[in-house]
């Protein structure tokens, strides 16, 4: 029998494709166990924000609707929890934006 000699597409099929599968689990592996940890073992340990719904008026900043929705917490604490509770990019907001608020 004549010595296994490989083709080009055939070293690529033998190592590559195994390789990649590999570096594909590491990766899932590492996604797995850099989770981050969940909240509660059931629904009933989870405590929900109360909000309510309060739309942006001309010239209304998030400073001055966190301001006016609860005057006796750090407003910088309800400016962080607004834009958790909206999913906000950036501190802007628009004329007759909708947003949750925190219920005072």
């Amino acid at each position: 029998m004549p010595p296994l000699r490989l083709t080009r597409r055939g070293k690529v099929v033998l190592i590559g494709i195994p390789l990649v599968l590999v570096a594909a689990l590491l990766l899932f592996l590492a996604g797995f166990l850099t989770a981050p940890a969940k909240a509660a073992d059931n629904t009933s340990d989870l405590a929900l924000t109360p909000t309510v719904s309060v739309t942006v008026q001309s010239g209304q900043s998030l400073w001055a609707i966190a301001g006016t929705v609860a005057p006796e917490r750090d407003t910088r604490d309800v400016v962080a929890d607004i834009v958790q509770l909206n999913n906000l990019n950036s501190g802007v907001v628009v004329p007759g934006q909708q947003l949750f608020v925190p219920a005072s």
